[in-house]
């Protein structure tokens, strides 16, 4: 066992680990002064916990209300187009070469455009 205890002491890893254990030991804090704080740790968590949930529900009930106006705004986009498609039908309703002269009229780059009254009519 003598043999053990020596090897041991002489091996750099058990030494490294003695040296952690140690510091370790001294690295505890002691007091009452680790008790405060590790109250006041937990009630500011606690607060921010409570801060960040109260901001999720600001936030869900915001688009919570948001949501009858986009509706709104999406069903009278959704109007517009079919009602473009429903001209857009009725005025190329005369037969195949009509379709091929105005499809190059209709031809437009992908993004957003709008079309005014005056070109409408």
């Amino acid at each position: 066992m003598n043999d053990h205890q020596r090897d041991s002491r002489n091996n750099p890893a058990w030494q490294a680990a003695q040296r952690w254990r140690e510091r370790a030991r001294q690295s505890r804090p002691q007091g009452e002064i680790s008790g405060v704080r590790l109250i006041l740790t937990w009630l500011l968590f606690g607060v921010v916990m409570i801060i960040g949930t109260l901001l999720g529900l600001v936030f869900l009930l915001i688009g919570w209300a948001m949501l009858p106006f986009l509706r709104y705004r999406m069903k009278k986009r959704m109007e517009r187009m079919r009602a473009d498609q429903a001209s857009n039908i009725d005025g190329n309703a005369s037969g195949p070469e009509s379709h091929d002269a105005s499809s190059t009229q209709h031809d437009v780059l992908d993004g957003q455009y709008e079309v005014k009254d005056s070109e409408k009519r």
